[in-house]
């Protein structure tokens, strides 16, 4: 079956149009990252999924043919997927709250791409987290370090080719979601981050239908895994492969924009060193972090984000 009968599947017009299965998902996914399909049928399968809006069973189908398409991956604890602009939030503590969560003994995953937005690939040197430049390189820094940063383009080209076709389509695509949904190496925990708060249930409903173990999503700054601490907020995902919800309180008392809360001089460097005193940074990362320790299974998750903190400078 070619390309182009899946966009007659999904084109055919009012009444005989359908969503794609499972099993059709992953055979076009495959036949897209083949680099066989013609480029006008990668291009109007993907817009025409994104006016209908794609569901759980595509996001589904897309994400294991992607699977499929990686090598072996060494094994590891925690995925962590990092694929936002930044616009709208500011520094991404979230690379020291992973630190900690690998300081705690987890193997931790990050991968990603954020467009033209430098501020994770320069965090990275900052939160003295390892960036792979090659795929054999994983493995030693996850030994070396328990984290290692990923750049999609270096995990997956030809994922990471689709996710650059936005720059032609002037439009996301569900390659957006298949990037945060990648878990490469099919850790059985996982943490999301979504800007739009409908992705949450949509990747949950994916994951589950992918038979996940163990997923957090939430609506971080700017789309990351990431919370602000003077606000609520409402995990979705899996636990031991069933459903799961569950609103978390504010930390703090104060009401602040994440990207108002920390000082304009407060660096990652700085925070994580102690030369820089930042409660709020610093409720980011403990509170980010105990968000995947609970992922991960910790019952008492945010009293052993803040041991870790506390415990942190001397490692």
């Amino acid at each position: 079956m070619t390309l182009a009968s899946h966009v007659r599947t999904l084109g055919r017009g009012p009444g005989r149009s359908r969503s794609l299965t499972q099993s059709e998902a992953h055979e076009a996914m495959t036949q897209m990252l083949s680099g066989d399909a013609a480029p006008e049928s990668i291009g109007a399968l993907l817009m025409l999924l994104r006016m209908k809006g794609e569901v759980a069973d595509e996001i589904a189908g897309f994400v294991a043919a992607a699977q499929d398409n990686l090598p072996a991956l060494p094994s590891i604890d925690l995925d962590w997927s990092s694929y936002a602009a930044g616009r709208t939030r500011g520094l991404p503590w979230l690379l020291l709250s992973a630190k900690l969560v690998a300081m705690n003994g987890h193997r931790v995953l990050i991968h990603g791409w954020n467009g033209a937005d430098p501020a994770i690939r320069t965090g990275l040197a900052d939160a003295e987290i390892p960036l792979v430049e090659y795929m054999n390189d994983i493995a030693p820094a996850l030994d070396a370090h328990s984290i290692a940063y990923a750049p999609l383009e270096i995990l997956h080209p030809a994922l990471f080719h689709l996710l650059g076709l936005r720059e032609k389509f002037g439009l996301r695509s569900c390659i957006n979601t298949v990037c945060r949904m990648l878990n490469p190496a099919r850790a059985a925990a996982s943490v999301q981050g979504v800007f739009h708060p409908p992705y949450r249930e949509l990747q949950q409903d994916a994951a589950a239908k992918l038979g996940w173990r163990n997923l957090t999503i939430i609506k971080g700054g700017g789309g990351e895994f990431e919370r602000t601490p003077s606000k609520p907020v409402a995990g979705f995902g899996l636990r031991e492969h069933l459903m799961w919800e569950q609103n978390f309180a504010p930390l703090i008392t104060e009401t602040t924009r994440l990207s108002d809360g920390p000082a304009s001089d407060t660096t990652l460097r700085g925070l994580w060193d102690g030369s820089t005193t930042d409660m709020f940074a610093q409720n980011i990362v403990i509170g980010t972090a105990a968000l995947a320790l609970d992922t991960l299974g910790d019952g008492d998750a945010l009293n052993t984000a803040h041991s870790l903190w506390d415990a942190r400078r001397a490692r």
